[in-house]
């Protein structure tokens, strides 16, 4: 049991996300969430100030657990291309884990970002500057292509949206699911390399 003096916004962001995933998104309420915890629901709110606001965190952490590997892969020296191919796959890799491993959390998760769109947004703007880091770092090695930054890292964001936009998450388990992926890759990589 947590105590009030003890309750830190982490611990009530991870009651949330099991409140959530037992009772989605209709049904799932500040009160259920202070009593996984064992503290009223007054020391939830001291934390988030509405139940729109604790749905914003939780909905942020998620799409947050994304950057960090992905930043790190970015930042990383070596080829463009190979690094390129690895956030792409880490990324395919990360969404279809969680859609797989957790479709009742995932399917909550997608009513939130339905509530939330300028968090998801702001996500996507992340990933895509990401991208443009590999691919100007890319331009300048005169390993890619001279094209606009921005331009690019947003086709290429685009052209792999069915490994990583929840609305193709249907297909990610489906046989071959993974040839189609370095497919695409394979056609990317080809529009972005100096001939």
């Amino acid at each position: 049991m947590t105590t009030d003096s003890t309750l830190t916004a982490e611990q009530i962001l991870i009651a949330a996300e099991d409140v959530l995933r037992r009772f989605g998104p209709a049904k799932a309420t500040v009160v259920d969430v202070a009593r996984i915890l064992g503290v009223s629901h007054s020391s939830v709110y001291r934390h988030f100030p509405s139940k729109a606001a604790l749905r914003e965190a939780v909905t942020q952490r998620w799409l947050d657990q994304a950057h960090h590997e992905l930043a790190t892969i970015s930042n990383e020296g070596g080829p463009a291309s190979e690094r390129l191919h690895r956030w792409l796959t880490t990324l395919f890799t990360a969404k279809r884990k969680k859609a797989l491993d957790d479709p009742e959390l995932f399917a909550t998760y997608m009513v939130l970002v339905e509530e939330n769109s300028g968090l998801v947004d702001t996500h996507v703007g992340t990933l895509v500057d990401q991208i443009a880091q590999i691919v100007e770092e890319g331009m300048e090695d005169k390993e890619f292509k001279l094209a606009h930054i921005r331009n690019t890292a947003r086709a290429v964001f685009d052209a792999t949206g069915p490994f990583h936009d929840p609305a193709y998450a249907s297909t990610w388990s489906a046989p071959g699911a993974d040839d189609r992926f370095e497919a695409v890759w394979k056609l990317v990589l080809g529009g972005l390399k100096v001939k």
